[in-house]
């Protein structure tokens, strides 16, 4: 009985200790406040770039907030939410993630000092909410409604977006093509945001920045396949895009075929032939002029052979499409993703008016322009002298 009643009396003693409540929301705050640090002096257009190095070895010079959070190695909880907090600027606004992060440094500041002063923390909160929505009003009044069809008003903020990055310097060139890009997805009458998913970046390396370009529709980086003699360039192209392979099926893992007898051999190469020969004719039997196939990590996506009897039907063909393409493919063509040959139909073909390589800068890419959703979707592709 007296140990149950001395048990209770040393909860009861944790429970009345002040002292280990202040000490967890001390330590909250300096962790917190050590990642606004760390950011802070790379904020406004005298910002210093930091170098970063990520886990698999890179390097990264920036000076945007959201890049340098995501790439830290942030494991205190409370220090987590600034990084949270960043990536929701970032998505929500796209600019301001260093600012947010300081702002947010800086509160917990005062809020440090406030604690210090006895005021009861619920007290503090409360406070920060009231004061947010002052704030919220203040900032309301002061702003000014912009049209989306004012063009000189919208290239001065992506403007002043561009100041404090590397690349300000070529802000003349980037903040037209950010504008463009935008005001081509969306509808000026009605818009009330942009769905950013509908603007696909391409990186290349080779050339400068001044070769980076804005196209209306598709871009792929993967160039056509010319080893059948097939062709590299095709107008009013009717787009199929494939998820099957163009090779012949190969058995499972655990079986083997043994040959023992050339005519047998022949047979089997006769049989392979036959296959292929039946899968593009009715390829070519739905009108299909263009073919993107998807990358298979199973077998060979297309062989020799399929891609003869392509270029003897003239059908354009790339391959090794990446599956987080797709989405964008269909969107921009108007196609359909085909799993098996027998549902190859022509009422799952995209189209576009032309589909071509270029070249420049030393690198090949393939554009696609000309599509059904014309307007719906851009490419951008940024060149520079490295990843």
């Amino acid at each position: 009985m007296a140990l149950a009643a001395s048990q209770a009396n040393s909860g009861n003693n944790a429970f009345k200790d002040k002292e280990k409540p202040m000490a967890v929301r001390t330590a909250n705050i300096v962790a917190a406040r050590a990642v606004s640090d760390a950011v802070r002096t790379s904020l406004g257009p005298r910002g210093m770039d930091k170098m970063i190095q990520t886990g698999k070895g890179e390097t990264i010079i920036t000076n945007d907030g959201n890049t340098m959070l995501k790439s830290m190695a942030v494991m205190h909880p409370s220090a987590k939410m600034l990084v949270d907090l960043s990536s929701a600027q970032d998505v929500e606004a796209g600019d301001g993630t260093t600012s947010v992060v300081v702002i947010c440094g800086s509160l917990l500041g005062a809020a440090d000092k406030l604690l210090g002063k006895g005021i009861h923390p619920s007290v503090i909160a409360e406070s920060f909410q009231r004061a947010a929505k002052a704030s919220v009003q203040i900032l309301t009044n002061m702003s000014h409604p912009v049209s989306l069809n004012d063009t000189t008003t919208l290239l001065q903020a992506a403007t002043t977006s561009l100041s404090s990055k590397i690349v300000s310097q070529h802000s003349n060139l980037l903040a037209p093509m950010a504008v463009n890009a935008v005001t081509k997805t969306i509808d000026l009458k009605t818009a009330e945001n942009v769905d950013l998913k509908n603007i696909r970046v391409v990186k290349k390396v080779g050339g400068t920045i001044e070769d980076s370009e804005m196209v209306e529709g598709l871009v792929l980086t993967q160039g056509v396949l010319k080893s059948g003699g097939g062709p590299i360039r095709m107008e009013k192209a009717r787009i199929g895009l494939i998820q099957f392979q163009l090779s012949p099926p190969k058995p499972d893992m655990e079986n083997q075929i043994v040959v023992n007898d050339y005519r047998q051999m022949d047979k089997i190469l006769k049989e392979e032939r036959t296959y292929l020969l039946n899968m593009v004719k009715k390829i070519k039997k739905a009108k299909c002029n263009v073919l993107f196939i998807q990358k298979s990590i199973l077998r060979d996506a297309v062989n020799d052979l399929a891609l003869h009897f392509l270029a003897k039907l003239n059908i354009l063909a790339i391959k090794d499409i990446e599956r987080d393409e797709v989405e964008f493919i269909c969107k921009s063509t108007g196609c359909k993703p085909i799993a098996d040959i027998d549902s190859f139909t022509e009422d799952k073909l995209g189209y576009a008016e032309l589909i071509e390589e270029a070249q420049n800068s030393g690198s090949k890419i393939v554009k696609v322009t000309g599509t059904k959703s014309a307007g719906k979707t851009v490419s951008i592709i940024c060149r520079g002298a490295n990843s």
